[in-house]
């Protein structure tokens, strides 16, 4: 459990993709460029099986913003695109309507 004190302090927003590329010798990872409003950063994301590159150029995707930057594969990954995975279906977690990259999710 987290208290809704330690929940306030999460950074939650929303990113638009803006490129996906490989990771060199991963099987399931991408890098991602993503806006998230005030500045642009790239996130690794176990997310090759489910997506093709170009579905993911330009979609929305809630990001986790302030978590603390970890080296994946020899790439620095500042963030985390938050998803969902149950059995054999997966999906990144997106905006109903499309809202401005840096929006905050509350």
């Amino acid at each position: 459990m987290v208290s809704f004190e330690q929940f306030k302090e999460m950074e939650i927003k929303i990113g638009r993709v803006l490129e996906v590329e490989e990771v060199e010798g991963a099987d399931k990872l991408y890098l991602l460029t993503v806006d998230i409003g005030e500045e642009t950063r790239k996130m690794v994301a176990g997310i090759k099986l489910w997506y093709k590159r170009e579905e993911l150029v330009g979609k929305n995707v809630v990001v986790l913003a302030n978590l603390e930057p970890k080296v994946i594969r020899g790439v620095e990954s500042n963030g985390m695109v938050l998803a969902t995975l149950n059995g054999d279906r997966f999906s990144v977690l997106t905006t109903e309507r499309d809202m401005p990259p840096g929006s905050r999710v509350s």
